[in-house]
């Protein structure tokens, strides 16, 4: 698909799945708002796309923060007057019990992971109803369907934001604008990078950034509620509503297990 004119705008741009999805939309010919909190890991992913002749706008932001969403917004409504495509990705997680973890962490995660996703979404989705077109992806995980034990914080904002997509996808019906949630199981990117993830059971499955990016792009354009990567993880979500008790067994004594080695 071309994407030339259009306007894409990618939270957590700097590193990881947002900046291969921002490479990948950029080969496609589109202009690119790269966002996130480190401005100068987004000028060096600025300089890897300038060898596409895209139009590259970086804005440094905290989408934690209500205030600099709205000034990124203005900033990017006044130089492109439009958004076309919205990827909500930034996000992070930190690994430990709900006992050990302070609610602090709890509601940074909370923060980034799903009220920047509301902030973003407030900011452009009205631009979008406007022109009666334009395309919403949100990063989740395959978290959001399962609550995995020693991750409470991070499930509940990905459960948040799938719940919030559902909503919002009925919401938006016969309006020309979409939105898509792209549900990707572990992906190799710096998000392990958090010393709190020393603790983690390792698993052997895990996925490109750029494996993930792809989808992105996919559901850019998709009629689709929501992309699981890879597909046949679809099947382990269906098992989990069809037979919970099963399934949290299963979990459960997998925890337990890792808690005793």
């Amino acid at each position: 698909m071309n994407y030339s004119g259009k306007t894409v705008v990618i939270t957590g741009a700097s590193s990881g799945i947002g900046k291969e999805s921002a490479l990948k939309f950029a080969k496609l010919h589109a202009s690119i708002v790269l966002v996130s909190r480190d401005k100068d890991k987004l000028e060096e992913v600025a300089k890897e796309l300038s060898k596409y002749q895209a139009q590259i706008l970086v804005c440094a932001c905290d989408i934690s923060q209500k205030d600099q969403v709205n000034q990124m917004g203005k900033k990017v409504l006044e130089k492109f007057g439009t958004v076309d495509i919205l990827v909500n990705n930034a996000g992070f997680g930190i690994y430990g019990t709900f006992d050990d973890l302070k609610v602090e962490e709890i509601e940074s995660q909370m923060g980034t992971n799903y009220l920047g996703m509301i902030y973003c979404t407030k900011t452009f989705l009205p631009k979008m109803l406007e022109q009666k077109s334009g395309h919403i992806v949100n990063v989740a995980s395959v978290a959001a369907s399962f609550g995995i034990p020693g991750m409470t914080g991070y499930c509940a904002s990905k459960f948040a934001m799938l719940g919030f997509s559902e909503s919002l996808y009925h919401e938006l019906k016969g309006t020309g604008v979409g939105i898509t949630v792209v549900s990707p199981i572990m992906v190799k990117t710096s998000f392990f990078d958090h010393n709190s993830f020393n603790k983690m059971p390792r698993y052997t499955i895990a996925l490109s950034a750029s494996t993930v990016a792809k989808a992105v792009v996919q559901a850019a354009s998709s009629p689709r509620l929501e992309i699981v990567v890879p597909q046949f993880v679809r099947i382990a979500i269906w098992f989990k509503q069809t037979f919970p008790y099963l399934v949290n067994l299963i979990v459960g004594a997998i925890f337990r297990k890792s808690k005793s080695n």
